[in-house]
């Protein structure tokens, strides 16, 4: 099983565009700018950390880079069992899975930002991570620190988060030592998200929620209300909305994916905050992050090395044609050599997920897909483009 996971508010950075202007997914930019009626590459190429960390700025930008990240995977035909995100990161799960569209996604993420900023505003918040203590730990220093203070985030054995008043969370921190916790870390954020003090985002999310058509998904997805998965479209719409003032139960939600025994988490979008939490809470998974272009050859040989990959994993790209047939496609232009071992095999050599089938110029060619070769499209010395087939393939998946 492979379980694509996305991340939520706070895992922007300050040009983190930069490196997609060159790969084809990096349209999207121009698609999501029109929807939202806002220039969006602005935000991802030359707006200021104090720029990004609006909340309105923060949510539509991370939501793209992972939009991004996540078409450039479904180029290479991978596609997920189960997803998850991350607070904000679950309405890119939602895409992931097929239970919304892009653009219907965008519009939506940009409703929720505004509607989180102007209640912040109103109701001024700040939030702490809680490290290296318990549950029940924190649990009794946030009933110490009084009223207006919350857990708004279950992120993993020995890190929690809160959120509430200033002065709460000041009283809290002022607090912590005497209950054995030795580190609590202010969040630079603009409000005390995942609590009641943003009840008053509720009306304006409620109303794009009821103008936003969901799918039920042959993907699930695992909710941070309840920790559990849901498929149905109808479900949706409510349970977004209580996640907006309940906290993320996303420690539960990783125990939860743990029963289902993935061989692969792949973090889609910026940052790299969930593969740690992944890493240290579930060892046994291999977990990784696709935040760049060059994370893409990572999670090739990744997704390789877990062996027949047609036994746990779905593949849909769009370069399939007829039920049976596949074509390998270039992910770069350039001069291409096959792979000389296919060369002297030739028609009938398998092919298996991951596998070298030729380069163009240093960069490797590898399959997405697993089959008996029919024949190399390209050859020697040839010269092709983005996009161009390589080699044509008969699936063994009948």
């Amino acid at each position: 099983m492979i379980c694509f996971v996305f991340p939520g508010q706070g895992s922007q950075r300050e040009k983190m565009g930069e490196a997609w202007t060159d790969h084809p997914s990096w349209e999207l930019v121009e698609e999501a700018s029109q929807v939202a009626n806002r220039d969006l590459g602005h935000l991802l190429l030359s707006a200021d950390s104090a720029e990004l960390s609006m909340t309105r700025n923060t949510q539509i930008s991370t939501f793209l880079m992972s939009m991004i990240a996540l078409d450039s995977i479904e180029r290479l035909g991978i596609s997920p069992q189960i997803c998850a995100g991350h607070s904000l990161g679950e309405y890119s799960a939602l895409v992931g899975a097929g239970a919304m569209t892009f653009d219907a996604a965008v519009k939506l993420v940009a409703e929720r930002g505004e509607a989180m900023q102007l209640a912040a505003e109103e109701n001024p918040g700040a939030m702490a991570a809680v490290l290296g203590a318990s549950d029940e730990s924190v649990l009794s220093l946030c009933d110490a620190a009084g009223e207006g203070v919350f857990i708004a985030n279950y992120n993993s054995d020995g890190q929690t988060v809160v959120a509430g008043t200033i002065e709460a969370i000041d009283r809290l921190i002022a607090l912590h030592k005497d209950f054995g916790i030795k580190r609590v870390i202010k969040i630079p954020v603009g409000g005390g998200f995942h609590t009641p003090l943003i009840n008053s985002a509720q009306p304006r999310l409620k109303k794009a929620l009821g103008a936003t058509r969901f799918y039920d998904s042959d993907i699930p997805v695992i909710s941070n209300v309840d920790a559990r998965e849901h498929s149905k479209a109808s479900e949706w719409p409510e349970l977004l909305l209580e996640q907006l003032c309940s906290p993320v139960l996303w420690k539960q939600s990783m125990e939860l994916l743990r029963k289902s025994s993935p061989k692969l988490v792949v973090e889609v979008g910026p940052g790299g905050v969930l593969t740690g939490l992944f890493k240290r809470s579930m060892p046994e998974v291999t977990a990784l992050s696709v935040s760049k272009p060059e994370d893409l050859e990572f999670l090739i040989e990744q997704v390789a090395d877990q062996g027949p990959l047609h036994e746990w994993a779905t593949y849909h790209h769009g370069e399939r044609f007829y039920s049976s047939e596949r074509l390998v496609v270039a992910d770069c232009a350039g001069v291409f050599s096959p792979d000389p071992e296919l060369v002297k095999t030739g028609q009938g050599a398998t092919i298996l997920v991951g596998q070298r089938v030729g380069s163009i110029g240093s960069r490797d060619v590898r399959s997405p897909f697993s089959g008996k070769l029919q024949s190399m499209i390209a050859v020697e010395g040839e010269r092709v483009t983005t996009g161009q087939p390589i080699a044509w393939l008969q699936s063994e998946e009948m």
